[in-house]
């Protein structure tokens, strides 16, 4: 069994795979403060929830942006399953050529990402890939055809959006980001709803639009969209593929399994 951790800004995602199936996966909210005793601890109660004990895990792959967290979670591999995990940095030992300038420079999470959706999507079709990722940041990643990762565009997650029009307009309230019922709103709340929503998905559209322009040249790009928006937002969209949730965790044990 193999334990991949993906550290987020917003979420830390786990998962056990059982050879290439991913068997459990577990969601926790991230914390910078937290020690490695109580990443300890929560981790081995989501284990005994699933049946599972920390002796069967075999192997531990972990990716984090959250340089406070890499060392708690090493820490807590070590402390409570007894492995030091295999670390993705943004260049070394992922099996995908990194273009970016510099190439330390992009997250590890969006070259695993990359990893998987080339070898899922863009591989199987001879085409370039192109990764949506709506997590803290949405995030657009492009990988030619022969499996490089090139670069993309960072853009403010839906979230930020939301928070910074509460924050920064007196009279605007806080609303969740959903779908309304009509492009022109009735009300404030519908207003900044249909903003936010059709807002997001046209950028979605035009992004990959032009990326797709660039990179294939007017021939076929696959485009997977991942993060905790992606099913509601693709589906609005002329652009999405496919939408993987798990792209992050097969990605990790696609890194695993090619350092084996």
């Amino acid at each position: 069994m193999l334990l991949a951790i993906d550290v987020g800004n917003t979420n830390i995602v786990l998962g056990v795979f059982e050879g290439d199936h991913l068997a459990h996966s577990w969601r926790l909210a991230t914390y910078r403060e937290r020690t490695a005793d109580e990443l300890g601890m929560m981790v081995t109660q989501l284990f005994r929830h699933g049946g599972l004990q920390a002796s069967q895990i075999d192997g531990m792959i972990l990716a984090s942006v959250v340089p406070p967290l890499t060392g708690m979670m090493l820490e807590m591999a070590v402390r409570y399953f007894g492995r030091e995990p295999m670390v993705v940095e943004g260049t070394s030992r992922t099996g995908m050529p990194v273009r970016y300038e510099p190439p330390s420079d992009v997250g590890a999470d969006r070259i695993v990402n990359g990893v998987a959706a080339f070898e899922l999507y863009g591989r199987p079709a001879g085409a370039p890939t192109i990764v949506v990722d709506f997590g803290t940041a949405t995030t657009f990643d492009a990988i030619s055809a022969a499996g490089e990762y090139l670069g993309g565009v960072i853009c403010p997650g839906i979230q930020i959006s939301a928070d910074a029009l509460f924050q920064h307009a007196a009279r605007l309230p806080r609303v969740d980001v959903r779908k309304p019922a009509a492009v022109v709103g009735r009300t404030t709340v519908a207003s900044m709803q249909s903003g936010l929503f059709f807002g997001y998905v046209d950028m979605v559209d035009g992004i990959v639009r032009r990326m797709r322009q660039e990179l294939g040249g007017g021939g076929p790009v696959a485009t997977v969209a991942t993060g905790g928006m992606a099913g509601v937002i693709a589906k609005e969209t002329g652009v999405i593929d496919a939408v993987n949730p798990d792209l992050t965790l097969i990605g990790l044990r696609m890194i695993w399994e090619r350092n084996q």
